[in-house]
């Protein structure tokens, strides 16, 4: 949803207007389950091991090597300049390992203001990227890079850029320690191809994150984005806190949380 706001604020630049998303709340339920092609079989007659599934540890790791789905919202209950208007971004995500890469692909549907005071929902443009995932000698660090591309398949102008976005996406997730795990994303796309009318999209977005374990599933988070809008120099950093919960299944794992952002630049 950060990125569909400094989409907003390129759309009505015409109107010589600050937007930034003052207060959000960020809900979302992950689930993520054992990959079937890495199940061993039995062989001559002995039981092998199941793969397992998703431990804890793995439910805040964006590159776990295992399927996920994830249902996220983002609302924007106040926008600041703009008098009674808001926003909501409902993401769907899913997440594939194939070998040593990661695939992820996010689509969504949003809704957000117009130059007339008004609101229009559509689908977004699809983002989808694809991370090696490299070998750092230690199980409990995580590094993954790799190319990154959005397609314009917005139904709506306001909702997308019209543009065919290509970049990259870095990932590192720190989870030696039990208690506190860390890490951060870091993704830069630039268009390359698209309507020609639209105005031109640069974009670096930066998300550190933090999860502190308190026991029982039970965990405090961050993972607010900061974008920064490179193509009309503009910026939007907030920062989270949050809660969740992670709720083991058969076979599976469910990680649910709500974080409350506020913007701070």
């Amino acid at each position: 949803m950060t990125v569909t706001l400094a989409r907003l604020r390129r759309q009505r630049a015409a109107t010589a207007r600050r937007i930034l998303a003052v207060p959000c709340l960020l809900a979302a339920v992950t689930l993520a389950w054992s990959v079937p092609a890495i199940a061993q079989t039995e062989v001559a007659g002995q039981p092998t091991t199941a793969p397992a599934a998703p431990s804890s540890a793995d439910a805040n790791n964006p590159l776990a090597k295992f399927q996920a789905f994830n249902v996220h919202n983002y609302y924007v209950p106040a926008i600041s300049e703009l008098d009674n208007q808001n926003s909501n971004a409902f993401w769907l995500r899913y997440a594939q390992p194939i070998g040593k890469w990661l695939f992820r692909a996010s689509l969504p549907a949003a809704r957000v203001p117009t130059a007339d005071s008004k609101t229009m929902s559509g689908l977004g443009d699809v983002n989808a990227f694809a991370a090696y995932l490299f070998d750092t000698g230690d199980p409990s660090v995580s590094v993954g890079v790799g190319p990154q591309f959005t397609l314009p398949t917005a139904s709506e102008t306001e909702t997308g850029t019209g543009k065919w976005l290509g970049g990259f996406a870095a990932t590192l997730f720190n989870a030696r320690s039990s208690t506190l795990q860390w890490g951060g994303l870091v993704t830069w796309q630039k268009d390359f191809a698209g309507d020609a009318s639209r105005n031109g999209v640069n974009v670096l977005a930066v998300q550190p994150f933090y999860f502190v374990q308190l026991g029982r599933g039970i965990y405090l988070r961050g993972s607010a984005v900061a974008v920064f809008d490179i193509e009309n120099k503009k910026y939007h950093v907030p920062v989270g806190l949050g809660i969740g919960t992670v709720v083991p299944a058969p076979g599976a794992i469910f990680n649910i949380f709500i974080e409350p952002q506020y913007t701070i630049l």
